[in-house]
């Protein structure tokens, strides 16, 4: 297979038009061309990662963390950056890196977190909005069901749990077939009016070309008359962070010691505790203080994340346990979750979580 095939796989589920403003998730040297001949997986790129591709034979490395983070004027040996990038370039190995559009994706990052905590019930803690759109067609009544189906396989109707959603109404459509046009319905010259069904449904953004495409070509009009509408409704399955439960509460320091055992960091850091039970838990892998009030505004009992500020712990004012657990320990299974995304397509492609520890943190 081509290495353009694995990187579909992975933007299946986490499409790059999902990532933040500021990233640059995507790939940063190779070719999708190239007959893919193994990936290795990492949080981090790294000179001693590109080895070990190196070393295994493959020609593809896929992290959760950016390479090129910041424009590059140049590119020489005198930084991590240009030594990984002149290594593989060098090696024929491309680098991809699937960041926060990994992260902001219902089955992403975070929900892979949920999951080693034993968490259930799980949903988007912070949902996006600005990425649907509401997509109408107008068909006649006897071809109703081919478009419909032709749009919900090309991935539109999709609203929480569920699939195949539209909303269906009939009418009737009106037209006159002028010089040059070849009418699927009608006389030449005259006005036609053809029992049409109206059938609106939902999509996202990202998809909304290759959904439209596939209308059209199942459409058996000449011309088709469709509409896109941009959406104010909140992405449900996208978004920032995740919150779940507990299936029974538990007392805070056994909280504490779970997320101790998980995440295996080298400290926990924490605010004051509340004296409350947990059991509605928010989260976030990396650095998450953006939402702590989304968690303490869906009475969330414990908030966990990577990373947070001095001052971020004054926020928890007896109504949250905050919990810092280490960058890089939350995200450290996003390399299995990106190995399970790719051998659930890909079954008996060669696959390796990297065994460097990139971790730059250490604890004493």
């Amino acid at each position: 297979m081509k290495i353009g095939d694995i990187i579909r796989a992975i933007e299946e589920v986490a499409p790059l038009p999902y990532q933040e403003s500021y990233d640059n998730s995507g790939l940063y040297c190779g070719s999708v061309h190239d007959e893919a001949t193994g990936a290795l997986f990492t949080l981090d790129v790294t000179e001693e990662v590109v080895d070990e591709a190196i070393e295994a034979g493959y020609n593809l490395i896929v992290a959760h963390h950016p390479l090129i983070f910041k424009p590059l004027k140049r590119i020489l040996d005198n930084s991590i950056t240009g030594r990984c990038i002149i290594k593989a370039i060098k090696n024929d190995i491309a680098v991809y890196a699937a960041h926060t559009n990994l992260d902001n994706v219902h089955r992403g990052v975070n929900a892979m977190i949920c999951s080693k905590l034993g968490l259930v019930n799980c949903r988007i803690l912070q949902p996006a909005a600005d990425l649907l759109k509401k997509l109408v067609v107008f068909v006649p009544e006897d071809h109703a069901e081919i478009v419909r189906q032709a749009m919900f396989t090309a991935g539109a109707g999709h609203i929480g749990n569920y699939d195949s959603c539209s909303f269906n109404a009939e009418g009737h459509g009106t037209f006159r077939a002028l010089d040059g046009a070849d009418p699927f319905v009608g006389a030449m010259g005259s006005l036609h009016s053809e029992p049409e069904v109206r059938i609106e449904t939902i999509c996202e953004s990202h998809a909304l070309h290759r959904i439209v495409k596939a209308m059209i070509d199942a459409h058996p009009y000449e011309e088709v008359a469709w509409d896109a509408y941009p959406l104010v409704n909140l992405h449900q399955r996208a978004g920032s962070g995740m919150m779940g439960e507990f299936s029974e509460a538990m007392d805070e320091m056994d909280f504490l010691m779970l997320v101790k055992r998980v995440f295996g960091p080298g400290c926990i850091k924490y605010s004051p505790l509340t004296g409350q039970k947990v059991q509605r838990v928010a989260l976030c892998g990396g650095s998450g203080n953006f939402l702590i009030q989304a968690a303490m505004s869906q009475n969330a009992d414990a908030f966990i994340t990577g990373e947070l500020k001095y001052h971020d712990y004054f926020l928890a004012e007896n109504r949250i346990l905050l919990t810092e657990a280490g960058h890089y320990e939350t995200e450290q299974f996003t390399k299995e979750l990106l190995v399970q995304i790719v051998k659930e397509k890909f079954t008996t492609f060669a696959t390796r979580i990297s065994g460097i520890q990139t971790n730059p943190v250490n604890y004493l």
